[in-house]
């Protein structure tokens, strides 16, 4: 109760802080996305002419079946879109034209991209350390994660590891709900959400949209894609934007979608949860098995069976377009539209600028990389261990080798195949380097550092490794072979090895970085080692 207590006073001072800075009106007007070169030389339309709004103290849904248009929509507003895409049409938010990118607005995707080494409180943790400002003392950001960690309901997971190749962790269920309290943590004014729900249990999904409801009537502006929620968790939703083929078929008040639907002509009974109607009679996927079935009805069913249900879903979703372009729920999305257009507010500020205390980010990634790199056993763990079987294999072969002249072939030959192997090896960190990337790219996307810093820290959080491998590879060869006697030259060998590995190493997280593909990443780093 008393973490509670000084959570809620900690989230009302927040509260203060970003009712300060203004709230967030977001409106997009004929908004269109298209993908030049789709296949043969065609264009595919994602998006087509859509126009809408979200304001503070709303929760919005956007709905529709696969594949129309949800995701697309939220990485548009968001300024997220692939390269490969074309965006036209107009995005405003309070009133101004802004690419909302790195740190402009928080985004829960749908993919849960986390380090699997790390614990739950230690992941959030960390994150608030990184982004909570420099003004919050350690007890009031303990509190916070304490207060964020019961209000997404994960007391009994919290000190559980993530889970990744070798550790078994928490469910999906938790990874999800542990991705949204990454977000919900510095309570955002503008907050996107990429179907949050999925993998989720009923009484979950409830609870996590419940959060979210409280979180942007709090002030905030909250926007989430869902695929198919309960009758529960319809209800908690504010705004409805329904989706068919990149196309409009409803925008408004979600309480009043069942309502158009029955003036369309296309009624849900009073025990149908809506979300199932609405899909049902917008999903034209399965068009081809509907006819076969409408046959065969005709031919042994009785006329009255028939319903306006039974038309082809794309007949359907036809009259819902047509039927929602001149009804009065459009009029008023229009005027709305023109209305929060007009508004003018503050400009969404970048997180990583409003960030000032470099050292604090630096010292918290490294310390986060540290503890990763120390829990996973193939990142340096497993390389270790083969570089001393390997180092004692080499140095038996060439055990004292001498110093005659006929030796002299030999111990150059030794020296070559430690160094070459061991550089070699260093292609063996790829895959926890591409897991490593994937997080990284979230967060500097979300604007929880820059690129500087991040660097630094994973070099510095490396090195005791990289130094590591390369003092127990050097002394062991160095005194089962008996090369030169001086102390210096078993220094000297010891660091030719760890600027060696440094710089492949960090040629492997370039390669990383621009050859985000496991195998691919391996042919290309192998080649270009």
């Amino acid at each position: 109760m008393e973490i509670k207590e000084e959570y809620n006073a900690n989230r009302n001072e927040m509260r203060v802080r970003d009712n300060k800075k203004g709230m967030m009106y977001l409106v997009w007007e004929d908004l269109s996305v298209i993908v030049p070169n789709y296949g043969n030389g065609h264009t595919r339309r994602l998006l087509n002419g859509l126009s809408g709004y979200a304001e503070p103290n709303r929760i919005m849904a956007i709905m529709g079946p696969s594949a129309s248009g949800k995701s697309t929509l939220l990485d548009a507003l968001a300024g997220r879109l692939s390269r490969n895409v074309i965006m036209s049409g107009k995005v405003l938010l309070n009133g101004k034209t802004k690419r909302l990118d790195y740190g402009g607005v928080a985004y829960v995707t749908q993919e849960d991209t986390l380090l699997g080494t790390l614990t739950v409180r230690e992941t959030i943790s960390y994150s608030a350390n990184l982004r909570l400002p420099a003004t919050m003392t350690k007890e009031e950001i303990n509190n916070t994660v304490e207060g964020t960690i019961m209000e997404m309901g994960l007391q009994n997971c919290a000190d559980r590891i993530l889970g990744n190749w070798h550790l078994r962790g928490i469910s999906g269920g938790e990874k999800k709900r542990l991705s949204i309290a990454l977000e919900i943590l510095t309570r955002p004014s503008l907050l996107f959400l990429d179907e949050p729900t999925s993998g989720l249990d009923s009484a979950s999904a409830y609870f996590v949209v419940q959060t979210l409801r409280n979180i942007a009537h709090d002030g905030k502006t909250v926007i989430s894609s869902i695929h198919q929620p309960s009758s529960e968790v319809f209800e908690l939703f504010d705004d409805l934007f329904l989706l068919s083929g990149g196309q409009t078929i409803y925008f408004g008040a979600a309480e009043k979608a069942v309502e158009f639907f029955a003036k369309a002509g296309f009624p849900c009974t009073s025990r149908r949860n809506p979300s199932d109607h609405f899909l049902r009679c917008i999903n034209s996927d399965f068009d081809t098995v509907t006819t076969t079935m409408m046959a065969f009805q005709r031919t042994h069913e009785p006329k009255s069976t028939a319903s306006l249900m039974n038309l082809p879903t794309a007949t359907i979703r036809a009259k819902l377009i047509e039927k929602y372009r001149w009804s009065e729920y459009a009029t008023t999305a229009r005027a709305r539209i023109k209305e929060i257009s007009n508004i003018e507010g503050e400009d969404a500020e970048s997180k990583i600028m409003s960030q000032d205390n470099w050292w604090k980010q630096l010292s918290t990634l490294t310390r986060r990389s540290f503890l990763n790199m120390s829990r996973d056993l193939g990142y340096y763990w497993i390389r270790v261990a083969i570089y001393i079987v390997l180092s004692v294999c080499v140095g038996s072969v060439f055990f004292e080798v001498g110093t005659s002249y006929s030796a002299i072939l030999a111990r150059g030959a030794c020296g070559a195949f430690i160094s070459g192997f061991m550089t070699f090896m260093s292609i063996g960190g790829f895959p926890s380097f591409i897991e490593e990337m994937k997080v990284f790219y979230k967060e500097r996307i979300n604007g929880h550092y820059g690129i500087a810093v991040y660097i630094l820290s994973n070099f510095l959080s490396s090195f005791p490794f990289v130094a590591m491998m390369s003092i127990a590879t050097g002394t062991i060869t160095y005194y089962m072979v008996k090369f030169r006697p001086e102390f210096s030259h078993l220094v000297y060998i010891c660091l030719d090895l760890i600027g060696c590995i440094a710089i492949v190493e960090s040629s492997m997280m370039i390669i990383a970085s621009l050859v985000p593909n496991y195998l691919m990443g391996l042919i290309i780093g192998a080649g270009y080692i």
